[in-house]
């Protein structure tokens, strides 16, 4: 499951990569900055994992990873092959979720590539590349489709009448994440097509310095135009969170984030957001070798949270003894809180919970 970052030329997201990454991307004041995507595997920064550490004392502790994907600029007429275009549009096809970067902050000496700022341009721009790209793809099944549909298959109109209702949508620049569909269109046609502008999608407002702790009036016109988008918004001063990148120790970061009013370096919040816009929970495992974060998508079972650490643990699963990370911490040992009874044992039924400390028994 990876997640790309995207945005116009130069407005920082590069600059974003690095802080996310130990893969450091190129980063310059000029566009096509990056032009082969970088790709880089994150740690997902999460205090129950060291609290967990703190009270097992392991060998080792391995946290949950996000992959993410630093995409080349897009520009106007990109679903018509300008500049990067086919290659941006071929890239972000293949992540699972979007990072949409949007210069929110006024300066002189770094270059716009449309020459002036304007957030709600910049997301209009990149909006209608992708729905150009996505109106492609409808036009296409609906030739197939408005064939057999001819032959009055009831199953066959209900898709060309889904399909049409999304071009309706299109048309009007819509993006399809903002279409109210039923499970059953979502699961049996919308998913299928893997359309761009359904992607789950985090705006990240790039703003400077003074505007870090509450956004400014950039922040808010984009809060306002994805109301109705299903999306999210994330403020972060790129260049302020490249600064605390390069601070040494623990201490200093702290220090910088106190004289801004932050509690936390955004990118970790990013992260964060990042996991729960792939759809995505963690387990965990804790003995004496490693405490570890274990990835599944939401509404995993206990065999299939199983099968992430060995697909023979899937195939063979018994049960799942499971104890609340609240639990945990409560009665500070497994041994503990198995005699004070809070050590469940689950089936193949059970839906695994976002934090629950596990042990799976299995036969192969």
């Amino acid at each position: 499951m990876k997640a790309g970052i995207v945005g116009l030329p130069n407005v920082g997201k590069s600059t974003l990569f690095n802080c996310l990454s130990n893969a450091k991307a190129q980063s310059a004041n000029f566009p096509f900055c990056t032009i082969e995507p970088n790709i880089g595997v994150v740690n997902v920064p999460d205090p129950r994992l060291e609290k967990l550490s703190e009270l097992v004392q392991p060998e080792k502790i391995i946290p949950a990873t996000v992959e993410i994907v630093d995409i080349a600029g897009l520009v106007k007429g990109a679903s018509k092959g300008e500049g990067l275009g086919n290659q941006f549009l071929a890239n972000i096809r293949e992540t699972d979720a979007i990072i949409h970067v949007l210069r929110c902050f006024d300066n002189d000496n770094i270059i716009h590539v449309e020459g002036s700022v304007d957030p709600i341009r910049d997301k209009e721009i990149i909006d209608i590349e992708l729905q150009l790209k996505d109106l492609e793809t409808i036009d296409k099944r609906l030739e197939k489709v408005n064939r057999a549909a001819r032959t009055g298959d009831k199953e066959v109109q209900k898709v060309q009448s889904i399909l049409q209702k999304i071009k309706a949508a299109l048309e009007q620049s819509k993006n399809v994440r903002s279409i109210d569909f039923s499970v059953k269109e979502r699961e049996e046609i919308v998913d299928v097509l893997q359309l761009l502008t359904d992607k789950p999608v985090l705006y990240v407002c790039n703003v400077s310095e003074d505007a870090a702790a509450k956004g400014n009036a950039y922040v808010k016109k984009v809060q306002d135009i994805i109301a109705d988008e299903q999306a999210e918004v994330l403020v972060l001063a790129i260049s302020v969170e490249a600064d605390i990148n390069e601070l040494d120790t623990y201490e200093e970061r702290q220090l910088f984030l106190d004289d801004l009013g932050l509690e936390e370096p955004g990118a970790a919040k990013l992260i964060r957001k990042a996991y729960e816009l792939l759809k995505q929970q963690t387990y965990f495992t804790a003995g004496e070798k490693e405490v570890r974060a274990w990835t599944i998508n939401i509404g995993s079972t206990a065999p299939q949270a199983a099968g992430v650490i060995h697909t023979d643990f899937e195939k063979g699963f018994i049960r799942a003894e499971v104890i609340s990370y609240e639990d945990y911490v409560t009665y500070k040992t497994e041994a503990k809180a198995k005699e004070a009874g809070r050590m469940r044992v689950e089936g193949k039924e059970y839906s695994v919970i976002d934090g629950d400390v596990m042990h799976f028994r299995f036969n192969v």
